[in-house]
C-alpha cells in the first residue's frame, strides 16, 4: 500500500509588544533577514517585518517559533509563494 504524506499545519501566532518584541508561532523558515527587513515563512503566507535595528533572538525551526527584537514598524503579508528553501534551509542542508 502507498505510503501518504499529509502535512500538518502548525498553529500561528503573533504577539507584538511595545512594537519591540515580536514573537511568531508556525514559522517554517527565514528567508532574509538585516537590520531593518525580516522575511519569514509561515504556513499561512510570507510575512515581512519592517523596522530599525531588528535581530533575531531565537529560531526554532523545529518548533517554529521566532523572537525578533528592534523597533517594529509594519507586519505585511503576502500570498503563499512555492519557494527553493530559505536563508536557513540553505545554509543547514
Amino acid at each position: 500500500m502507498p505510503e501518504i504524506k499529509t502535512t500538518v499545519q502548525m498553529p500561528h501566532h503573533i504577539i507584538l509588544e511595545d512594537r519591540h518584541v515580536l514573537t511568531v508561532s508556525g514559522v517554517s523558515d527565514v528567508d532574509s533577514f538585516d537590520d531593518m527587513t525580516v522575511v519569514i515563512y509561515t504556513d499561512l503566507g510570507e510575512l515581512t517585518v519592517k523596522g530599525e535595528e531588528l535581530h533575531i533572538n531565537r529560531l526554532n525551526i523545529e518548533t517554529g517559533d521566532l523572537i525578533l527584537e528592534g523597533q517594529i514598524y509594519s507586519l505585511t503579508y503576502s500570498d503563499i509563494q512555492a519557494r527553493s528553501g530559505g536563508f536557513f534551509g540553505r545554509l543547514f542542508k
